[in-house]
């Protein structure tokens, strides 16, 4: 795993993005489920209009200090205001959207 991820999707309008940054701590299967449910959860709610940066603390531990991260695995919605966290187990969607103060909005099926 990588320190940190590239932008997983560039965000369509600017003023309708949505940053994220997900820190988890190496290979473990809990940071792998992270990842692909957060991944997942901006796919089916946030298409084409989120970033989202993975953070290994692992590889980078300077960053947990930085982003005050106390726990793992932390998704941190930078954008738009106001920031929040949510710790813990990435597999509740909703309740994840809802702790990050965002719409829940699924994509438009092709």
């Amino acid at each position: 795993m990588k320190q940190a991820s590239p932008v997983e999707r560039p965000a369509a309008d600017r003023r309708d993005r949505v940053a994220l940054s997900l820190y988890v701590v190496g290979t473990t299967a809990s940071s792998a489920r992270a990842i692909v449910n957060v991944r997942r959860m901006c796919e089916e709610h946030l298409p084409g209009r989120y970033e989202l940066v993975v953070v290994d603390l692992s590889l980078d531990p300077a960053a947990a200090a930085s982003a005050q991260i106390i726990a793992a695995p932390t998704l941190v919605k930078e954008l738009p205001p106001p920031m929040r966290r949510f710790i813990g187990d990435m597999s509740d969607t909703e309740r994840i959207l809802a702790k990050l103060d965002m719409p829940l909005v699924r994509a438009a099926l092709p």
